[in-house]
């Protein structure tokens, strides 16, 4: 079966937008290994120069962040204790907002996940938290700059789940008012989402 790539345009829309409209797509990661594949079950949106907790708060521009003042649909990776985590930049030029992926479902690949995770790893352990995701997929600072909408990492349309969830987000705590901002949005009672 094909998995075709949503069109760019779909991220040319507000952080918080993208954020709720991710969940339950498909995102799909080639490397030489093989294919795997999750559906995505949590997501942060984070909304640029105003919100405290962004890397991007006060149009601070770095190396690092340089990728969200472009257009939308491109990847930002970026290290946090080791891990690599994966956002997609939403918006548009120089509004420099983008989604963290924080869980997903795994569907394709399932042995492969398990491989690079750690075979005695539950299920519900795979890719139930970024940091996770990321390294059961292959997703690696290698794809930072990519665009979203090509291999060897891609994002298409996956399936419905109904009961999605907002609350704040996770593992913020310095970020003023803004780490209550109810900008995380999840399935609800789903294994694979990070917390709670």
């Amino acid at each position: 079966m094909e998995y075709h790539p949503l069109p760019l345009e779909f991220y040319s829309q507000s952080s918080l937008y993208v954020a709720e409209q991710l969940i339950g797509k498909l995102l799909i990661k080639e490397t030489e290994e093989g294919i795997t594949a999750g559906y995505i079950v949590e997501t942060e949106a984070y909304a640029g120069p105003e919100d405290q907790a962004a890397h991007s708060y006060n149009n601070r521009r770095t190396p690092r962040t340089e990728v969200m003042f472009g257009p939308a649909g491109y990847i930002y990776t970026y290290q946090m204790h080791t891990h690599c985590l994966v956002n997609i930049v939403a918006a548009t030029v120089d509004i420099p907002q983008a989604v963290l992926i924080r869980g997903v479902e795994p569907f394709i690949g399932i042995d492969l996940m398990r491989r690079r995770r750690g075979e005695s790893k539950p299920d519900r352990e795979l890719t139930n938290g970024p940091g996770k995701l990321c390294k059961a997929l292959g997703i690696t600072m290698n794809d930072y700059g990519h665009c979203v909408t090509e291999r060897p990492l891609w994002i298409s349309e996956g399936k419905t789940f109904t009961e999605i969830t907002t609350g704040p987000r996770i593992g913020i705590p310095n970020s003023g008012e803004a780490k209550d901002y109810p900008w995380r949005f999840y399935v609800s009672g789903h294994p694979n989402v990070s917390r709670g």
